[in-house]
């Protein structure tokens, strides 16, 4: 079976390297970045390398035909033109990128095409929307959804106290973007970083949580009367990220200087690109916990998912490399293993509906010492 992984980089190299242990797969990685294509060759020179332009959808479209199943990782930006792309291509697809847009705009053309597309398909998005929707249809009644998600340095280093294998463009959404939730069956749209809050984790201590807008498809799937999603950081990221947004250094307005035209947030991402770097072998983890509450069978219940994973030293792949990117690899392992389907567009929470789904994502992360601890008690 082809399958084509698209983005080179630090999440995407680790899922086509995942991928290539499966003998029944033929891997090819397709970016622009040539030096990222020869590191994925010198760590597997199974893997075929694709120096391809994927901002250009008529390309993504052409070369995709040729494969099976795709893995989309590209940056945000291009995500939801390239998932379009895929669709008109008629492959099967696995997508990770954290699209402004919504993705379900394109369910239709996915349906009409006969494509299977499970997007958001990261931690969260992804395991989490999992989680909630497994739990959400073993209740009669969901009164409750709650995502708590970061990723963080486990050194922290002066003045930001992060670090992140995303491009730091993408992790500014999580700043700028109007944050999403459902609140006494209303929804509710606040400026993200807002509503602050301490939670204290085991081997981790306390972290700050904000909103941000990372709800996204269960607000409309989901039947319940309270959700949110709130991003983790260390104490004191919050305040840094306000003074830069409120600043203007995230806008996208260009500012004339010196006879040039520039986006603040160009300028910004470029200085802020070596300080949020993860470097390699540079250790991380990633810390998330769920939880679902409501009734069945007469009696409340509450239903709690815990996640703390490090760097992998052995493979030397970063925590959120590894908590995104397998997530993802264990969804074409499921599509490949024709265990899901369903044409059209899929958030991960209707993998929820079916238990086989959900116990095969969580295997193929545990054999890869992805652990979600789970417990379900009366309340």
């Amino acid at each position: 079976m082809k399958v084509l992984v698209l983005g080179a980089g630090l999440v995407g190299r680790p899922m086509a390297l995942d991928l290539a242990k499966d003998q029944e797969f033929e891997i090819s990685v397709a970016d622009i970045d040539k030096d990222a294509l020869k590191q994925i060759k010198e760590m597997d020179n199974t893997i075929t390398a694709l120096h391809e332009d994927l901002s250009n959808p008529e390309r993504v479209t052409g070369i995709a035909r040729d494969f099976d199943i795709v893995l989309s990782a590209v940056p945000g930006f291009l995500g939801f033109q390239t998932l379009r792309a895929l669709i008109e291509a008629k492959v099967k697809i696995v997508d990770i990128a954290f699209c402004p847009e919504n993705a379900m705009d394109l369910d239709a053309l996915a349906k009409e095409h006969g494509v299977t597309a499970i997007v958001d398909c990261g931690v969260a998005p992804g395991m989490n929307n999992v989680l909630t929707g497994y739990a959400h249809h073993q209740l009669d009644t969901t009164e409750l959804a709650l995502t708590y998600v970061g990723g963080l340095p486990v050194e922290r280093k002066w003045p930001y106290e992060y670090k992140a294998v995303f491009s730091p463009i993408d992790v500014i959404e999580e700043y700028t973007r109007p944050a999403r939730y459902v609140e006494n069956g209303a929804l509710v749209t606040r400026p993200a970083l807002t509503d602050s809050e301490y939670l204290d984790f085991p081997g981790v201590g306390t972290l700050e949580a904000f909103n941000s807008d990372g709800l996204r498809s269960m607000a409309d799937t989901i039947d319940c009367p309270n959700m949110k999603e709130k991003t983790l950081r260390y104490i004191g990221h919050i305040d840094k990220m306000k003074v830069l947004r409120d600043g203007g250094f995230f806008d996208t307005e260009p500012v004339e200087i010196k006879g040039q035209k520039i986006r603040p947030i160009d300028l910004t991402c470029k200085l802020l690109f070596q300080s949020w770097k993860l470097e390699e072998g540079e250790a991380d983890l990633t810390v998330m916990k769920v939880i679902i509450e409501g009734i069945r069978d007469g009696e409340r219940k509450r239903f709690t998912y815990d996640l703390l994973d490090h760097y992998d030293q052995e493979t030397k792949t970063h925590s959120m490399a590894r908590t995104t990117g397998y997530t993802a690899t264990a969804a074409v392992r499921l599509l490949a293993n024709k265990l899901y389907n369903e044409p059209g567009v899929s958030p991960p929470e209707y993998l929820g509906k079916h238990e086989e789904c959900v116990r095969f994502m969580l295997d193929e992360l545990a054999k890869r010492n992805i652990i979600y601890q789970a417990r379900i008690e009366n309340i």
